[in-house]
């Protein structure tokens, strides 16, 4: 019997896992290595900030939902792994042996700009974002991405002073331009243009010549990736991140998935190409077992973008096309609503959609 080892609870692993609920994987014995017993759906985290949803509404259970696919759960972290030698460390000190491996672990944040480790607060874990911001007041968020952008919305719905520092645009031109005077409508100090060049204490950010000081300052800067890639032995693309093939392979070791924030694909890494992703692993995990041909993974240049506006109103982009509205928002409500009950086991029928960011 195969051993398989899914690090982390990501998108495209609790896709995988929800389907292996419904229709279970013989042949493997399967286990998966996640910190968090519970997990916070990230498309609804600025919901909860804006005070949309309740927080236990945007969590899925991580423990339940393993226990359901008949995938044994460890509560722990990754820090080490050795893809030559199919073992995975645990920061518990447990080694894990694997015959196959999927990693889905997500992403960090850097923040290699001085002072930024020290005196910002990375988006990133979620659950220690929301920890901390019980109170808000003056904000500043270093980044102008899709989550810089929902966050200062959201900020703004709470009562907020928000301002949001953007060294290059997060989107096209033509949706970039969108959600400008979606953020300047609301309020936010937009400052596209302007990157972060080091945070002192107080904190105090200082972008060229300027200095103002905040109550707090959010790092949003976008995907990097983790440590212990760069020591595995995995063919790593120029970012850090695995190379994968299109069966979402590693290219150097192929007794190993990536998917999610830790594949280097050359698209965007987002919530609806990782659950994408997670649709193939199922039939390529089911395939492996079986013996047959694996499928392969197609890029899709036209994913679906819904981006909240803080009140419940939202920016729905496709392609190039893209639209705004509390109809968006309502039509992102309903995406995320079903994501979740298929999470929670209460749709009882064969996994369909995706999420909405």
């Amino acid at each position: 019997m195969k051993r398989v080892l899914l690090v982390g609870a990501g998108h495209a692993h609790a896709r995988l896992l929800a389907a292996l609920a419904l229709k279970p994987l013989y042949g493997a014995r399967m286990a998966l290595v996640s910190p968090e017993p519970r997990q916070i759906y990230s498309a609804m985290l600025p919901g909860v900030i804006a005070g949309h949803y309740r927080r236990e509404e945007a969590e899925f259970d991580v423990a339940e939902l393993a226990a359901r696919a008949s995938v044994d759960y460890l509560p722990a972290r990754i820090v080490g792994l050795d893809a030559a030698g199919k073992t995975a460390t645990l920061d518990d000190g447990q080694q894990v042996h694997y015959d196959f491996a999927s990693l889905n672990a997500g992403s960090t944040i850097s923040q290699a700009v001085p002072g930024a480790a020290d005196h910002t607060l990375a988006v990133k874990p979620f659950e220690r974002l929301l920890d901390k911001l019980r109170q808000v007041s003056h904000v500043a968020i270093a980044g102008g991405g899709a989550a810089g952008v929902e966050l200062a919305m959201a900020l703004r719905q709470r009562g907020g002073e928000v301002t949001i520092y953007s060294e290059r645009a997060g989107f096209a031109p033509p949706l970039a331009r969108r959600v400008e005077r979606a953020l300047r409508r609301r309020g936010v100090d937009f400052r596209p243009g302007m990157r972060v060049d080091s945070v002192e204490p107080g904190p105090v950010v200082i972008s060229g010549t300027s200095r103002q000081q905040f109550d707090l300052v959010l790092w949003a800067s976008g995907p990097a990736p983790h440590p212990w890639l760069a020591m595995s032995g995995l063919a790593l693309d120029d970012r850090g991140f695995v190379r994968v093939n299109e069966t979402l392979h590693s290219v150097s070791h192929p007794h190993v998935f990536a998917v999610g924030d830790c594949a280097g694909l050359g698209e965007a890494k987002s919530g609806v190409n990782a659950v994408r992703h997670g649709a193939v692993l199922e039939q390529n995990l089911r395939n492996l077992v079986a013996g047959t041909p694996l499928v392969h993974y197609e890029i899709d240049p036209h994913a679906l973008l819904i981006l909240t506006c803080g009140a419940r109103y939202a920016i729905a982009s496709r392609g190039s096309w893209s639209a705004e509205g509390r109809w968006a928002w309502w039509w992102k409500y309903w995406i995320d609503r079903r994501w979740m009950k298929q999470l929670r086991g209460e749709v009882k029928a064969e996994l369909s959609g995706e999420p909405s960011r």
